[in-house]
This record gives C-alpha cells, sequence and structure tokens, in this order.
C-alpha cells in the first residue's frame, strides 16, 4: 500500500486498513493462539512516597479506595466493579510493574502462556494472583520490553455509578487507556496485532516513517497507543471523566490548591482521537492524562486516520505547542524481578525533532507561505 501522506495532503487521511509499513525486524508471528483481550484494566506503578501518591490520587484526583496497607494502595474509578484500576507501591525507583488486560475466559490465560512461549519470553503464572482483588493471572516480559499482565478471575466490588452524593465535579469515571514508548513504531504494531490489537489512528511523514500509532481492543480510539522514542517506557495512563467541563474543574481545583505545577499540557482537544485532554504529573513524574469525548470503533471496517507529523493540529486541535517534556519525559518499566528495564534509544527521526526543533516545522494549513505565530519553527 503506498504511503498515505502525501505533499498535497492538508487533512487527514482516512483508509480502510492499517496503512503502516512494514516492520523490517518484524517479531515472528506465533502459531498459537493469542488470548481474547477485553480491555485495558489496571495498571500497577511503584512510587517512592506512599503517603505522597495517595494524597495525589485520592484527595486530588478523587479516585476511590477499594482497600491499602502499609505498602500499597487500591483505587478504582466511579463505574469500575472489578477490584482496582491503579495500584501504588511503595518501593525505591518509580517506575511501572505491570500493564493490564482482563481476558475473556480462564482459557484464555492458557492461551497468554502458549502465545508468548513461542515467542520465547519470559512467563510466570500465579494462580493466587499477584495483587490482591485478581486471581489467577499471567504476567510476561514481552517482546517490546514491557511487563504485561492478564487476568479473568478478579473480586467484584461496588460500582459507585449511582452515588452521586459522592461525586465530584471532576470524577473520573473509567480507565481508558495506557500510551507506552518504544524506538520501533511499526514492530511494535506488528507485534500487537498479532495479538488482537487494530491500529484506528497513526502519524507518519511523507517518507513513511511511523511516529504514534493508537490500537484498539474495546470499541474506542485505543487501550494502549504505541508512541515513539527511547524506550520501553510508560508515556501515561489514562482515566476518562464524562464530560469536558469535569476536566476544567480538575484545573480549576489544581489551581484553587496552587497545584498548578502539576499540570503538564493542556487542557485542550486533540487532533487524534477527538478527545478533550488534561496531561498531569504526579508526586514521582508519572504522567496521567485525563481524557474524554472519543468516538466508537467497534466495526470490523473502522476505517484508519493517519495524521501528517507536520500537522500542527494533530497533537492539539486548536495548534497549541507540545511542551518538549511531553515528548522526552517518560516512567521506567520493570521486568518480572522487580528490575528495571534498559532503554533502548530510537532511532528513527523523533517527533520532536521535526516539529518544534531547530530544524522542525509545523502548519495549519499545507502550502502556505506566511508562518503563523503557533507554527513550530517559532518556538
Amino acid at each position: 500500500m503506498s504511503n498515505p501522506i502525501t505533499p498535497s495532503s492538508a487533512e487527514p487521511v482516512v483508509t480502510a486498513a492499517d496503512p503502516i509499513p512494514a516492520p523490517v525486524n518484524r517479531i515472528p508471528t506465533p502459531a498459537a493462539t493469542p488470548p481474547d483481550i477485553l480491555r485495558c484494566a489496571y495498571m500497577e506503578i511503584v512510587v517512592t512516597d506512599l503517603a505522597a501518591s495517595r494524597k495525589f490520587y485520592v484527595d486530588v484526583l478523587d479516585l476511590v479506595v477499594t482497600e491499602e496497607d502499609e505498602t500499597t494502595v487500591y483505587l478504582r474509578s466511579f463505574e469500575e466493579f472489578i477490584h482496582h484500576n491503579l495500584v501504588l507501591r511503595q518501593g525505591p525507583v518509580a517506575a511501572v510493574a505491570a500493564f493490564s488486560y482482563r481476558v475473556r475466559s480462564p482459557e484464555d490465560l492458557d492461551r497468554a502462556v502458549a502465545f508468548y512461549t513461542e515467542l520465547g519470553c519470559r512467563v510466570e503464572r500465579r494462580s493466587e494472583g499477584y495483587v490482591k482483588g485478581i486471581g489467577d493471572s499471567v504476567r510476561v516480559e514481552d517482546p517490546l520490553g514491557f511487563p504485561v499482565e492478564f487476568f479473568y478471575d478478579v473480586e467484584h466490588v461496588e460500582r459507585l455509578a449511582w452515588r452521586y452524593d459522592l461525586y465530584t465535579p471532576g470524577a473520573l469515571v473509567r480507565l481508558d487507556h495506557f500510551n507506552q514508548v518504544t524506538p520501533d513504531v511499526p514492530r511494535a504494531v506488528a507485534y500487537m496485532e498479532d495479538l488482537g490489537f487494530r491500529v484506528t489512528e497513526d502519524i507518519q511523514d511523507e517518507a513513511g516513517t511511523t511516529y504514534a500509532a493508537w490500537m484498539r481492543r474495546k470499541p474506542t480510539v485505543h487501550d494502549t497507543a504505541m508512541t515513539g522514542g527511547d524506550g520501553p517506557r510508560m508515556h501515561h495512563v489514562a482515566f476518562a471523566t464524562h464530560e469536558k467541563h469535569n476536566i476544567i474543574a480538575i484545573c480549576d481545583k489544581l489551581g484553587a490548591l496552587r497545584m498548578s505545577d502539576v499540570i503538564e499540557r493542556g487542557p485542550g482537544r486533540h487532533g487524534v482521537s477527538n478527545a478533550f485532554y488534561l496531561y498531569i504529573r504526579d508526586p514521582d513524574g508519572h504522567r496521567i492524562e485525563i481524557y474524554t469525548q472519543d468516538y466508537y470503533t467497534g466495526d470490523p471496517d473502522n476505517p484508519v486516520v493517519t495524521w501528517d507529523v507536520h500537522d500542527n493540529q494533530r497533537r492539539d486541535w486548536w495548534g497549541n505547542a507540545v511542551v518538549p517534556s511531553w515528548y522526552t519525559d517518560a516512567s521506567l518499566v520493570l521486568d518480572l524481578d522487580g528490575e528495571p528495564k534498559p532503554v533502548v534509544s530510537r532511532i528513527d527521526d523523533s517527533e520532536l525533532e521535526v516539529t518544534i526543533g531547530a530544524d522542525g516545522f509545523s502548519y495549519t494549513r499545507k502550502g502556505d507561505e506566511a508562518q503563523g505565530f503557533k507554527l513550530g519553527n517559532t518556538l
């Protein structure tokens, strides 16, 4: 398939299937059937000051405490019925211990073991689970270097969707997605497609370099995104609100608490995903996105949207600049022994460099000669 980005493109390009070029060093496709993944379900992160992190996520962001002890806090969003969406665990190094997905049946754990064993990955299984509230689980170090968990058995808790007496103006109602930083996006996409994920949107340039891809299992824009950069690292974990005014309420609360410095980017409207967004940083620097109002993607022929990397509306629909830290900073990830994984440098072009670096450029209307004040090469 020819590259969808052409010099005359002034709008995102819509195609019938994944337009990302095939990777040069493709991860082999296992003969084993992959596990049937339902959705991203929770993330386990290591924090260096549990009390400070608890205050941030509970007192500021209003996540609900399901259970806690001296070393761990289990949190969930208002519409969740499983035990937790986020685990905060005290540790020496701020990092991510698990990107966790729920699968459709207990048998899918057997499939996960077979799939990753064939890939030659490190695979572990605990019938009692790795964290409270989660039963039989499989954890792997996947071919991209990420710690990934699959589970089916889970403890149910009260879904607070009807507890409007507990709601706050910025209530977080669902876990929406992960975002992973990886050096080779086409290689990551091909592997994730073997796992059953499908591309909904991506960012490329005229030469076919792929800078990021959004991939889904549930019928939204993504359960995870693959962002090009030094990795493996975690870019962010995202929670959804009902409406964009909930995100504005969070900003107002942060301002009232004299915590505006934790706002890294936004609020704004993405071009990619069409969602309203806010990015904030927790006490350890872990990035959280607050996210709402993307779109349905569940049909088998859902079109794929490809954005030109130089379109300054791709990351922010209003054309606002992306701060450099958003491109450069991310959280370490751990192996199954709890040790930080080495970070491998990206070789392909950097989105930061080609759009807002010394030689970068971006546009609002492709072909315009005038240099608008929002264009990347003015920063």
